[in-house]
């Protein structure tokens, strides 16, 4: 397989993405997410405002995140690559406990951002508005996976619950147990996922 190597003009758009984000990540740690404007994220990346809503048009929340992509196509992977012999609930609650929320190993400053998104409510809406973006591709693949109809009431169910579990505990202290827990009470309503 040849692995595309991207072009001039990709590596310039994802280096002034990238800047913007750590420029906007720093002074929001630095002054609280409230306390910063989108032209001074754009003056501290050296940026045009212009430039900053072109590569993030959702706005100032979106500054912190990717555009959703990274996040369902991992959900996606954690599905379809899964090891033979794990169960897809298994492999959704592996996923999830190894992302920010419910990661036990981040460094200092995915710490530190993880803090300032569960106390930002406008930062935990747009984490959450992201999880939600996943619902019709996680349902998809448990229609597949069980051979139901994607319409199915209860994958659907299914779907959103699991893309729920970030926001509803995973700013509980102990979010690891917590997240353990949800998946024994998912086990109970779908045994066979």
């Amino acid at each position: 397989m040849i692995t595309q190597v991207p072009g001039r003009r990709e590596r310039k758009k994802a280096a002034t993405r990238k800047a913007l984000s750590g420029a906007a990540l720093r002074l929001f740690l630095e002054r609280g997410y409230d306390g910063v404007t989108v032209a001074e994220v754009a003056d501290e990346a050296d940026t045009a405002l212009a430039t900053l809503f072109a590569h993030f048009p959702a706005g100032k929340e979106a500054l912190i995140f990717d555009d959703g992509t990274e996040r369902r196509e991992a959900l996606e992977a954690a599905l379809t690559e899964r090891p033979a012999g794990t169960s897809a609930l298994d492999a959704l609650e592996t996923y999830l406990a190894n992302r920010g929320a419910f990661a036990e190993s981040l460094s200092p400053e995915e710490q530190r951002k993880r803090e300032l998104i569960i106390s930002t409510p406008v930062l935990r809406a747009h984490a959450r508005s992201l999880w939600m973006g996943c619902e019709g591709s996680l349902t998809g693949l448990l229609a597949e996976e069980s051979g139901r109809d994607p319409q199915d009431v209860s994958l659907r169910l299914l779907a959103r619950y699991v893309l729920e579990l970030p926001d509803l505990i995973g700013a509980d202290r102990h979010s690891r147990a917590s997240l353990e827990t949800a998946f024994a009470h998912l086990r109970r309503g779908w045994p066979d996922l």
